[in-house]
């Protein structure tokens, strides 16, 4: 699994993604009697015939297309135990994928649901009646996830994961178990930036003075040779400081001289308009060295000059490195004020150690208690005291190295520890019977708490979770929790990370629009064009609106270069602000910049990449895969006319047809924005042509067609393409065919609750995958 793109976006498993009909038809062979309704399934008297009209033609009676065959099994049990061929075979069923769309000949939905019944209970023998919660490979913090949970574990506001290796994805999220690695480097990382973090979070030595330093580009003075000026005669080198107030500073001067005559250089140190002190410069600049003097100064803006004042040369010196004195100043640098300096206390190290007040006998409890907090905060659970003693000799080690802060060392070492302890980094959960692949249960309250913060915050659960997780109280408050933490900022992350992967603006910083062609395209508009597309996602989260507002709202959020873009008049400036789009061709993300360009060639619009982005992220139901050895379209040197008739020549191969069928309609209806967004009537000298026909039989003639079909008759299709993004970003694995009820059950939610983002949210947090858990190793159809 690797960094995913636009191109090759891991295809998702769950093969719950069909018509709502097929769902429903489903589903009464679930309710009462589902064992019985199993048992009277036959593959002969009900499958057989149904595969024989519709897959053999292709796939049986000595026809291999594809490298699949359906009807070579010797006997029942061979043909049932060829678990990976089913598999692909009830993907492709329920996707309705096969048979191809251009044939006229389609199972019905009952039909579809029979095979579907038939694998799922005599092959994979899945029972509907007991659930399957799947299995999670324990999941690492991404990089992400490891900035949030330091500066809310330790308040710290830099980023040390911005230098960890960049983390793989699988099913297109950072968040999948199975992508996130450990690497020899990532071990080293994580060793580096735990100093770092406990480094800035405790103190443990008194603060630097304020230092100031000027280097030789800031320096007024002779010209500048290898690094430094130099003093070639008589002369000066100053610089302007604004000291704050008066108090002693410490003045330094980083100097060196060529030497000449029966003295050293001589180098006067110049205050506020007088010389205070004449330093002997015996060394040579190649060895420079700092000349210091501690002064009193009052407050305001002074000049701290260098002064050469003994030049020497004499032309008959032999030896050249004795002929010409000269002063060599690299750097000036002022320190201080040198008292009355209050530099402010970590917030964590004031959170911690506060007023405490700490002595021989209660040090080491107080070391306990304060470790016990951490570790069960860090480790997003209680830990016991055993893992408290192990961390007590850390203290003892910092301690032991005596000084004023030992006591505070030790809890840095301690907390250092805990930082790169596999229970940190690792989100593991408890298991009763963690080797059991059949024993189903609930997670704890603990893991409930890690699994909603990390969802929604991509970070460790604040006090208010662990304190009901404490209490065991978080599932009687779950959806009171859920939309507080919907309404924190910190809920800002379920865009930056779910939408940014989902949608994949990350990639945004990847695109090259051929600037010859697109000149109005620079870094700017970027960046506003993936900032529209998240304040939207996040407008529609804070409001609570339904989720389908992605697809059609009326309105955006846009600057000044965006709006210019987009030919949108009267916004001035560089901050976002909301605006109506009445009167403009632009409803929803799928006409935002941001995607556009991203489903573009640098060159020219890509309706093929639109189409399949379309498929992927709005309808899941993701293409084939491309057969090997058809050309490329802009390779393909047989194909003449406008883009459109090379598609439709491209169609022309059989090879090609059945995919290009679902993807060509949905992106051609675009074509009125080019690679960038922008909108235009003519591609090239051709008027732009966007009317298509979707494989399902809708006529459209414009991309405002288009979208009313997205959020019309096929507005289910979106919501589970919906509810099975979030399902999979939330539990960190990619979906299986077991987890259709869960798919099917958010969606429910959704649709009896106005179709709401907090529905949604409320959706997968409630459904069975997410509150429950199986042991480790696998089920017969894993």
């Amino acid at each position: 699994m690797t960094n995913s793109t636009l191109s090759a976006r891991p295809a998702r498993k769950i093969a719950s993604i069909r018509p709502a009909g097929v769902a429903a038809a489903t589903a009464l062979l679930w309710l009462g009697g589902a064992a019985a309704a199993r048992a009277e399934l036959s593959y002969t008297e009900q499958v057989l015939p149904l595969m024989e009209k519709y897959c053999f033609d292709c796939h049986g009676d000595g026809a291999d297309k594809g490298g699949l065959t359906l009807d070579h099994w010797a006997s029942d049990a061979e043909r049932e135990s060829d678990r990976h061929v089913w598999k692909t075979v009830l993907k492709n069923v329920d996707m309705e994928v096969m048979p191809p769309p251009k044939r006229k000949s389609q199972p019905s939905e009952a039909e579809r649901a029979l095979i579907a019944e038939w694998i799922e209970s005599v092959v994979f023998r899945y029972d509907p009646d007991n659930p399957d919660p799947g299995r999670v490979t324990i999941r690492r913090l991404n990089r992400q996830e490891y900035n949030n949970t330091v500066r809310d574990l330790m308040g710290v506001r830099f980023q040390p994961a911005d230098d960890f290796p960049p983390d793989d994805t699988g099913y297109g999220f950072d968040t999948v178990g199975d992508a996130l690695s450990l690497s020899p480097l990532l071990l080293e990382k994580y060793l580096k930036a735990a100093e770092q973090v406990a480094g800035a979070a405790i103190r443990t030595e008194d603060p630097p003075k304020p230092k100031r330093r000027y280097g030789v580009d800031e320096l007024r003075g002779p010209g500048v040779r290898d690094g430094s000026r130099v003093l070639a005669s008589t002369g000066e080198v100053e610089v302007t400081h604004e000291f704050e107030r008066e108090a002693e500073y410490v003045i330094r001067v980083l100097a060196g001289a060529d030497q000449a005559g029966p003295e050293p250089a001589k180098m006067a140190l110049g205050v506020a308009g007088k010389y205070i002190h004449t330093f002997d410069v015996e060394n040579r600049p190649r060895e420079m060295r700092v000349f210091e003097r501690r002064v009193k100064m009052q407050p305001g803006r002074h000049a701290i000059r260098a002064k050469f004042t003994n030049d020497f040369f004499d032309p008959d010196e032999r030896d050249p490195e004795r002929r010409d004195r000269n002063l060599h100043v690299r750097a000036i640098e002022i320190e201080g004020p040198m008292s009355g300096v209050v530099v402010p206390l970590p917030d964590f190290h004031r959170r911690v150690f506060g007023d405490l007040e700490i002595t021989e006998a209660n040090r080491l409890p107080t070391a306990r208690r304060i470790l016990r907090e951490f570790a069960s905060r860090a480790y997003r659970r209680k830990v016991p005291e055993s893992e408290v003693d192990r961390l007590m000799r850390f203290v003892q080690l910092g301690y032991a190295q005596g000084g004023k802060y030992a006591f505070e060392r030790g809890i840095q070492y301690a907390c250092q520890a805990v930082l790169t302890s596999p229970f940190f980094l690792y989100r593991g959960e408890v298991q009763p019977d963690p080797d059991n692949p059949e024993a189903t249960y609930r997670i704890d309250e603990y893991s409930l708490a890690s699994r909603l913060s990390y969802f929604l915050w991509s970070s460790l659960p604040d006090d208010e979770l662990f304190l009901h997780a404490t209490r065991g109280t978080l599932r009687d408050n779950l959806e009171a929790q859920v939309r507080r933490m919907l309404a924190d900022p910190k809920a800002d992350a379920l865009t930056a990370n779910f939408a940014g992967q989902w949608l994949q603006l990350r990639n945004m910083e990847l695109v090259q629009p051929d600037r010859a062609i697109f000149q109005s395209f620079d870094n700017d508009l970027r960046r506003s064009m993936r900032r529209e597309t998240e304040l939207l996602f996040g407008h529609v989260m804070a409001e609570d609106l339904p989720v389908t507002e992605l697809l059609d709202a009326r309105y955006s959020f846009v600057d000044e270069r965006l709006a210019r873009h987009y030919g949108i008049d009267g916004v001035k400036g560089g901050e976002f602000r909301k605006v109506s789009l009445e009167g403009t061709p632009r409803r929803g993300v799928l006409t935002h910049g941001s995607i556009l360009t991203l489903t573009s060639n640098p060159t020219r619009t890509s309706p093929v990449k639109r189409g399949k982005w379309i498929l992927d992220n709005i309808l899941g139901t993701p293409p084939p895969e491309a057969p090997p050895g058809v050309p490329q379209l802009d390779g393909n040197k047989e194909l003449t006319g406008t883009l459109r008739q090379r598609l439709e020549q491209h169609r022309d191969d059989p090879n090609c047809a059945s995919c290009h069928a679902l993807m060509d309609p949905l992106g051609l209806a675009y074509e009125h924005f080019d690679a960038v967004g922008a909108w235009r009537d003519k591609d090239g000298d051709e008027a732009v042509d966007p009317r298509g026909e979707l494989v399902s039989g809708e006529k459209v003639n414009s991309h405002e067609e288009l979208q009313a079909v997205l959020v019309g008759a096929k507005r289910g299709d979106f919501l589970r393409c919906s509810a099975e993004m979030m399902l999979t970003y939330a539990l960190g694995r990619g979906l299986e065919f077991y987890d259709k009820p869960a798919v099917e059950g958010v969606v429910e939610r959704m649709e009896g609750d106005g179709l709401k983002f907090s529905a949604l949210v409320l959706g997968v947090v409630e459904s069975v995958p997410f509150q429950y858990r199986r042991g480790d190793g696998q089920r017969v159809y894993d």
